[in-house]
């Protein structure tokens, strides 16, 4: 049977190439708000990370009517850190929409994304967007997306996609670049239609959902979101959870309690579905990513993609410095331990292991901002915790040592690319090619993925914050020996007590500091950067001793520099080896691993030698 009253249809783009805009454009257009009623932008981004960053962190479904057919699409990420959020949704639908900046054209995710999809057969259809901005570039835009296509082994079909011409914001689309009479998203709407296949299937077989998703509410547990590849569900009926890659597990019988289908913004209770429909059900309580479901008496698993291995790892650790407990609701390992097994549910791309002590975790990820994000989340729930600077995953291949690459893109202002190409070639960048666009030039380096820890501040500011940096997992290759990431030093509290005005004033000239006055610090935190690379033990509670010549309110006239208060991400990147970053709701703090003075000391000297002896 064809569903033809049905698309299923996925938006995939490149970060920043306005997916999220477009579907606020579909929804409206599409009949979903009244005529009165009040939008909102980029309403699909409802996480409050995502409202803040102006970028899409977990694949949403919704749907609009057009025509009496239901099309049900689903918004993705587009940056690179959030690739495993692309790859399990791409198995709920049978096309996407490739949307294409009409000004940048294909950039490293757009590759990614769309190499995902051509894998699995679906029909594209590309839209390139943003053709009101000022420096679009349509006739070279549309080459370069034939050219990727070649590049990437599309059949001749594929090769013959539809090609459009949109502006999200406006919510117009035409099927010319000259035409500029588009009035709406008519054309888009008729080339779903026309070119998305309709689901097929065997509506009377018996039942298969596979599961790509997974929500958790409050009340009902765990809700399990996925397509019906064969079938029908019903409310109340019995069902088997079981796994295509988990043969030896024993197939698990549950029972489907609620049933949802997505319409417009919200989940509407129904109480059958059938093929080809995408659900939202509860009941099965240890549902899982790439499980499904299936009838009682047929149990037929599906396979799942297999998703992109993790490149990157932090240990998170129970917060151990002297202000421990007094900032967070969640300290102990315990809880630790259950907030990050539960992420794995619904984080395919994650990895969590215990670490070599009880109160340490070893949690891999797709890069520094896939972790920032869960670190910046648990944070905001109450947790409390440490973690150190994030490492990469070697691998052995052949018998050699091999490490991650990228393949790092960057679009620059003319005068400051030798700067970028210096500190480049310094990480051990080797440059692939580069290209003039307007007044800017685009570069493309390959880099050992470690080496660009730290590198996106320094980047900005020498393209004084008008560089564009993309990166994309590039395979392993050998490793290409130690390098060095920072060329400065720091500032560490030499005891505890709270910062005094006389304390900062008399410190600041040794570096920038990172805390202002009547700030809590204790012995062993990082309280400002050395410009030399050493490390300096320094006292910012020290008091000024009053005396009858020199009163209290002398301090008044003492000037301050203001400190540089550091995001989750730039502490991330800033730490070293021998440093931890102390994350509680309240406060981001540096220090260092050994909080004595004394002691770190010791082990500096002891690291010291042994590295002498080494040579």
């Amino acid at each position: 049977m064809v569903r033809e009253d049905l698309r299923n249809v996925a938006i995939i783009a490149h970060v920043d190439h306005g997916k999220t805009t477009l579907v606020d454009g579909l929804l409206k257009q599409g009949g979903i708000y009244r005529d009165n009623q009040e939008t909102v932008t980029r309403v699909m981004d409802s996480d409050d990370i995502e409202k803040e960053r102006g970028i899409t962190i977990l694949a949403k479904n919704t749907a609009v009517h057009y025509k009496d057919v239901k099309i049900n699409i689903v918004d993705t990420p587009g940056h690179a850190d959030f690739g495993g959020e692309v790859e399990r949704v791409l198995k709920m639908v049978n096309g996407v929409i490739l949307l294409v900046d009409a000004a940048e054209g294909p950039m490293p995710q757009t590759r990614f994304v769309l190499k995902r999809a051509l894998e699995l057969n679906h029909k594209v259809i590309v839209c390139i967007n943003k053709i009101d901005k000022p420096d679009a570039r349509l006739g070279e835009v549309e080459d370069e997306i034939l050219e990727l296509l070649i590049d990437l082994g599309a059949n001749d079909e594929q090769l013959d996609s539809p090609m459009l011409y949109c502006s999200g914001r406006a919510g117009t689309a035409t099927f010319s670049p000259y035409d500029e009479d588009g009035k709406d998203l008519t054309p888009l709407f008729e080339t779903i239609l026309e070119y998305i296949p309709a689901p097929e299937g065997d509506v009377d077989g018996d039942l298969q959902v596979l599961i790509s998703s997974v929500d958790y509410n409050d009340y009902v547990g765990r809700i399990g979101i996925g397509r019906i590849e064969r079938g029908q569900i019903r409310v109340g009926q019995e069902v088997l959870v079981c796994n295509y890659h988990k043969r030896d597990e024993k197939p698990r019988r549950t029972k489907v309690v609620s049933l949802y289908q997505i319409d417009g913004l919200v989940r509407v209770p129904v109480e059958e579905a059938k093929m080809g429909d995408i659900i939202c059900f509860s009941g099965a309580g240890d549902i899982s990513i790439g499980d499904t479901l299936t009838c009682t008496t047929n149990p037929e698993p599906l396979e799942f993609v297999k998703v992109s291995e993790p490149t990157v790892e932090m240990t998170f650790s129970v917060n151990t410095s002297p202000l421990a407990g007094k900032e967070g609701k969640f300290v102990t390992s315990r809880q630790l331990r259950e907030r990050l097994y539960r992420e794995l549910l619904k984080d395919v791309s994650l990895r969590v292991r215990d670490g070599d002590t009880t109160d340490e975790f070893i949690v891999s990820g797709r890069g520094e901002m896939h972790l920032s994000i869960l670190l910046e989340n648990m944070r905001r729930e109450g947790y409390e915790m440490t973690c150190s600077n994030p490492k990469v995953i070697f691998k052995e291949i052949d018998g050699e040592k091999c490490e991650p690459m990228e393949r790092v893109t960057l679009d620059v202002p003319n005068e400051y690319v030798g700067a970028v190409i210096e500190k480049l070639g310094q990480r051990k960048g080797d440059l692939i090619e580069m290209n003039p666009v307007g007044d800017r030039m685009r570069i493309e380096y390959s880099i050992p993925s470690r080496c660009l820890f730290g590198y996106r501040s320094e980047f900005l500011s020498a393209t004084h914050g008008e560089g564009v940096l993309n990166t994309l997992f590039d395979g392993y290759q050998p490793y290409r020996g130690g390098v060095i990431m920072r060329f400065t030093g720091v500032l560490i509290a030499s005891e505890s007590g709270v910062t005094t005005r006389y304390g900062l004033y008399n410190t600041q000239d040794r570096g920038q500091m990172f805390v202002g006055p009547q700030t809590e610090v204790y012995e062993g935190m990082i309280v400002g950067e050395n410009p030399k690379n050493d490390d300096i033990a320094v006292n910012p509670c020290k008091e000024k001793h009053l005396t009858a010549i020199r009163s209290s309110g002398a301090d008044e006239k003492l000037l301050l520099t203001p400190p540089k208060v550091f995001s989750l991400e730039e502490a991330i990147e800033f730490i070293l080896d021998d440093e931890l970053i102390e994350v509680t709701p309240k406060s981001i703090r540096l220090r260092k691993k050994i909080l004595n003075t004394e002691l770190r000391m010791k082990e500096m000297m002891k690291a010291r030698r042994a590295a002498e002896a080494g040579k």
